[in-house]
């Protein structure tokens, strides 16, 4: 690996591990959690609509004081899914994208009018998912801007390649995904459970919940800090609807063939949360014909330029 690494690879240092050291597969790694949390700098202002029939709140924004956000509740959204929308992290982060250096208000020439709160799916006593519909117009032409938005929040996706014999694996899942109707092969993949963005640590939850292999994180190499700082550092694979923001991560370790046997169909997954999952493993030189998966797609394509260009060691 060379010394010198772009800025953006420049986070903790369980990510500049080279590969030029095979990692041995474990069984029973250690758990090591880098939480960080950035709290967003919207300030709001509650005010209950005179309408008692109709939900609204007032916030201000930073980026346009002199005109205040309307958050609305649509028909059927109850009080208290409204309130939890309202102090969710992931409306927050919206906020704050929004301000943000690259965010859509930073230039003055949108302005945010009104939020539309349209459905709210508890995981808990959190918020997994959120629907709204942001009214952003062009102050120069009137026009409004499309702004449906499903919010999901960060998650991740490890690609994890095994070395058996003259031949490297990868580790798959395969899915029930409701929403293409399909069984979908995937990476390991994952939400953040928390608001203290702990990538590495669900990145080896995930793992060990969907397919029985416990990581180290250090062992973990952040492919998506690769990435010039003005993307944020990670891949976003549906701007156009989704706010969800991927970090990438790598695994490389060798194992006796036997293992690929054992993982090969292994059922896993959390079953009382509705979790179908099966383990497939795949040669890596076959892997970007074996699935549609964004995810897999990408992690192929960090992966290899990311050798290409030398911030990565080849394995021996």
């Amino acid at each position: 690996m060379p010394s010198q690494l772009p800025q953006a690879a420049m986070r903790p240092p369980w990510h500049l591990h080279s590969l030029s050291k095979t990692k041995t597969f474990s069984l029973l790694s250690p758990l090591i959690l880098n939480p960080f949390y950035t709290p967003s700098s919207a300030t709001f202002r509650a005010k209950m609509s005179a309408n008692s029939s109709t939900l609204t709140h007032s916030i201000s924004l930073a980026s346009q004081l002199a005109q205040p956000v309307q958050i609305v509740a649509a028909p059927g959204v109850s009080d208290s899914e409204f309130w939890n929308a309202i102090d969710s992290s992931l409306f927050k982060q919206w906020l704050k994208n929004m301000e943000s250096e690259t965010g859509i208000l930073s230039g003055g020439d949108l302005s945010l009018k009104q939020v539309l709160i349209q459905g709210v799916d508890m995981f808990g006593k959190r918020i997994g998912f959120l629907k709204f519909k942001a009214d952003v117009f062009d102050k120069s032409t009137g026009n409004k801007v499309p702004g449906i938005v499903f919010a999901r929040g960060p998650a991740v996706a490890i690609l994890i390649l095994l070395d058996s014999e003259d031949e490297t694996y990868a580790v798959l899942t395969e899915q029930v995904r409701v929403p293409v109707g399909r069984l979908i092969l995937e990476l390991p993949a994952g939400m953040l459970d928390d608001d203290k963005g702990d990538f590495a640590g669900t990145a080896v939850r995930e793992v060990e919940e969907e397919t029985g292999i416990k990581l180290n994180v250090e062992d973990l190499i952040d492919l998506t800090a690769f990435l010039d700082p003005s993307t944020g550092c990670s891949v976003i694979p549906s701007p156009g609807g989704c706010d969800e923001e991927l970090s990438m991560f790598l695994y490389r370790g060798k194992v006796d063939k036997g293992v690929i046997a054992q993982l090969e169909g292994k059922e896993t997954g959390l079953r009382d949360h509705g979790e179908l999952i099966k383990v497939r493993v795949v040669p890596y030189a076959k892997l970007w014909r074996m699935t549609a998966d964004a995810k897999v797609l990408t992690a192929i394509a960090l992966y290899e330029m990311a050798k290409r260009e030398g911030f990565l060691s080849p394995p021996k």
